[in-house]
């Protein structure tokens, strides 16, 4: 057995949360394990004055991380699942998927209940186009603001009177103890959540045999198969963080797995969404027909018009 492993994460309260959640859980089940972390500044991280849809997106919180991997100076990386890009490297893999924290995004505001309290021309913080698409078709008369940072930077803000509220993922603040900043939940069929939206993963190196043995227990199937349905979708259309995609896959008592995705124009005007159930070990297809299914409503016209930053 290994006597050591290294850890990358970002240097973010939440990033760094996510990296000893790891490895308290791996510690547990290897008391001879000696554990460290390795907390570095990625791009994503030094760029706040720019939305990512024009920066390329949430793969710039992943490159640098990577770039340990592959240097062999960590052994793993944690990621929030909804930050990785489609593809990854050669070379590398996501070794684990964890159980699935809650996927919903919810309302934080000083002042406000809920979205429906907010008056007309509020400013409302997110740096999210899946976020902004669905926000406009649920109220129109919302002022959306592009903030970015760490949680709590975003709710510094706001509190600071940059907007009068933000929409956030709960898994998030649920994990950095902040849930009683949490003021409403954003119900799915209201704000479908992000593809990978309130999972962990753990990415290591392929050839890295004996790292990913150690983390086979940590692997949760269920959630790895509506992960692979999700990230499916993602990949046939193209997507990252930088489109307003969604994309969730539940399995219901019955065993089946149903994915919904939408894709949305930034105006929040069209909100395009197809669904499909199947086994679970048809996630693969099933990803491949919601995707077929958005494309033949008119999907790659959304996407197109938004890479070249045109109106739909």
């Amino acid at each position: 057995m290994k006597k050591t492993l290294k850890i990358v994460s970002r240097k973010s309260a939440l990033a760094l949360w996510q990296a000893n959640f790891i490895k308290k859980e791996l510690q547990g089940l290897y008391p001879l394990l000696e554990i460290s972390v390795i907390g570095i500044q990625t791009e994503g991280d030094q760029i706040l004055d720019t939305p990512l849809s024009k920066i390329g997106g949430k793969g710039l919180f992943v490159k640098a991380l990577e770039e340990c991997l592959l240097t062999h100076e960590a052994d793993i990386a944690v990621h929030s699942l909804k930050d990785m890009p489609s593809e990854l490297p050669d070379g590398l893999m996501l070794a684990t998927i964890l159980k699935r924290e809650d996927p919903r995004d919810v309302f934080i505001s000083s002042h406000f209940s809920d979205l429906a309290t907010l008056p007309a021309n509020a400013p409302i913080g997110t740096s999210s186009l899946r976020r902004q698409s669905q926000l406009y078709a649920l109220r129109s008369d919302l002022c959306l603001k592009n903030i970015r940072g760490n949680v709590d930077t975003r709710i510094q803000k706001m509190e600071g009177g940059e907007c009068a509220a933000l929409i956030l993922a709960a898994a998030g603040l649920k994990r950095l103890g902040l849930e009683n900043q949490i003021r409403s939940y954003l119900p799915i069929t209201q704000m479908l959540p992000a593809v990978g939206q309130g999972a962990l993963c753990i990415e290591c190196r392929t050839q890295d045999i004996e790292t990913k043995e150690l983390l086979l227990p940590l692997h949760h199937i269920p959630t790895e198969q509506c992960i692979r349905a999700e990230r499916t979708l993602n990949a046939i259309l193209g997507g990252g963080c930088q489109l307003p995609i969604a994309g969730f896959a539940v399995i219901d008592e019955s065993g089946m797995l149903t994915l919904e995705g939408m894709v949305g124009s930034p105006d929040g005007r069209t909100l395009l969404k197809a669904k499909a159930t199947a086994k679970p070990e048809m996630s693969v297809d099933i990803g491949k027909t919601v995707a077929e299914k958005l494309l033949a409503q008119g999907a790659q016209n959304i996407i197109n018009a938004v890479y070249l930053d045109k109106p739909f």
